[in-house]
């Protein structure tokens, strides 16, 4: 007579998909943790104040008090108003002469303090660059009312040269002026860093095969930093466009941008809370573009 024997516990085959699946978890929840404060953060300081502008941008002629009920595009379209595309291709206008003006002003800056100054000197060279960021940009514009007044220090040092005065104040010069000083700073630190690590082994190699000191900047040098060049005229355009302060003081009543227009509809005479939310959703869209193209272009390797 056989006993029965006893038969093994049955396996769970499911088992290893529930550990693989708790190693996944862990996994993912030390990054939430970590992202957790800066995700809230950013939620209640972006991504709800921005739904809110969405909202009110689709309610036409809405005033503080009013009721939210949105009820078409109508604020949008308005934004393609030819006095509305006047003063938006204004803002663009500053932006882009701002940001030529500070890559060709701030470019050899940059080459010379990473390239041909004396290396014990560079970090002091560049702090004393960025100093006028230590005060306020609303200043720095004041500042620039006084050298370029009809009195100011700028006409001085004419007179006495015997040159005829210059009318530069509220005129788009000294819009370009305050804008250019404004952001230089930062498109200099921007290609420092890039030139800095730039491969001298091929400037030497394109002298010794004959190129001349052009050849080599347009062969050599340019192409290796054009990550720093896109990332710097980048910053420059994003934070630009929506300057404030010395389009206003320095460029006068006829120097109208996007900024000076939104803040009139929230809190000059007109109270059109719908219209101005509607156009800062249009510049929030710009400038998502141009930060797109500064995480697509600004972050990549030097070519070799």
């Amino acid at each position: 007579m056989t006993t029965p024997t006893k038969s093994s516990a049955p396996a769970f085959p499911n088992s290893q998909s529930k550990h693989g699946i708790s190693q996944t978890f862990s996994k993912l929840l030390g990054p939430l943790v970590l992202l957790g404060p800066a995700g809230l953060w950013l939620l209640l300081i972006l991504v709800l104040p921005t739904l809110v502008i969405f909202q009110l941008s689709l309610v036409e002629n809405i005033r503080p008090g009013d009721l939210v009920n949105p009820d078409g595009i109508g604020n949008y379209l308005r934004v393609f108003d030819l006095i509305n595309l006047k003063v938006i291709w204004r803002s663009i206008y500053f932006a882009t002469g701002t940001t030529i003006l500070c890559l060709l002003l701030g470019f050899p800056v940059a080459y010379w303090i990473a390239l041909m100054s004396p290396k014990r000197w560079r970090n002091l060279l560049l702090l004393g660059f960025i100093l006028p960021l230590w005060t306020s940009s609303l200043l720095r514009s004041y500042a620039w009312i006084t050298i370029l007044r009809p009195t100011g220090v700028l006409n001085s040092i004419i007179g006495i040269i015997g040159l005829p005065p210059l009318e530069v104040l509220n005129r788009t010069p000294a819009v370009f002026i305050g804008m250019s000083y404004s952001y230089l700073p930062y498109i200099v630190t921007i290609l420092y860093a890039s030139l800095e690590k730039l491969d001298r082994r091929l400037l030497e190699a394109s002298a010794d095969l004959g190129a001349t000191p052009i050849q080599t900047f347009w062969k050599v040098t340019v192409p290796q930093s054009l990550p720093g060049i896109a990332a710097g005229s980048l910053l420059v355009f994003i934070s630009s466009l929506g300057d404030f302060v010395d389009p206003e003081l320095l460029g006068g009543a006829s120097s109208m941008t996007a900024a000076r227009l939104i803040y009139n509809q929230f809190l000059g005479a007109t109270q059109n809370w719908g219209f101005g939310s509607a156009l800062s959703m249009v510049m929030i869209f710009g400038v998502s573009i141009a930060i797109a193209l500064l995480l697509k272009f600004g972050d990549g390797k030097p070519s070799k």
